[in-house]
């Protein structure tokens, strides 16, 4: 068995949360020499230029992490990959929070515009789930939002969603005035 690949795997597999050198030996089933001659061996690997990771001791574990030489790229596609809910996402969003569960129709009906489209972009980022069916006719999917949603808003539970504030609505002034004769 190829112990070196093995210790590759179990630091790509343990992630940030890293490997110590126990976890190593325990694992791998070796001494901590033959743990540490593994670790220099494959850090060599990593050093290389043609490598764009490295083994880094932090903490009290060995991980893989990325090189700072490199650390401009890395920015440049996260900047990238960074997306800010569009208008009409919030929008959307808020509808479902404050009415969920909800069908596409009812969102449409609310904002007056078609929502298919924003209903699947919430969806793939998992902001917004279908989590059921309405008993209107042609059984629309009802929404909900979702622990994800919760969590980029910073609330706890959807109870935490502060309250709308209650618009009084005027009575209508007629357009016309009858002429007092």
């Amino acid at each position: 068995m190829n112990l070196l690949g093995v210790l590759e795997g179990l630091l790509f597999v343990m992630g940030d949360e890293g490997v110590t050198l126990n976890d190593i030996c325990n694992t791998l089933n070796i001494d901590e020499n033959k743990a540490k001659e593994l670790l220099t061996k494959l850090k060599e690997e990593y050093d290389k230029d043609e490598r764009g990771l490295r083994i880094s001791y932090l903490g009290d574990a060995f991980k893989l992490t990325t090189k700072k030489e490199h650390k401009e790229y890395y920015q440049k596609l996260i900047k990238e990959k960074e997306e800010i809910l569009s208008q009409a996402q919030l929008e959307v969003l808020a509808i479902i929070a404050y009415n969920e569960p909800i069908t596409r129709i009812e969102i449409d009906e609310i904002r007056g515009i078609s929502s298919t489209y924003v209903i699947k972009k919430l969806l793939s980022k998992d902001l917004i789930k279908v989590v059921g069916k309405s008993d209107l006719p042609g059984k629309p999917n009802l929404y909900k939002t979702t622990k994800t949603f919760l969590d980029c808003f910073g609330l706890a539970s959807i109870n935490d969603l502060p309250e709308l504030e209650k618009e009084e609505v005027e009575e209508e002034a007629p357009l016309f005035k009858p002429k007092n004769i």
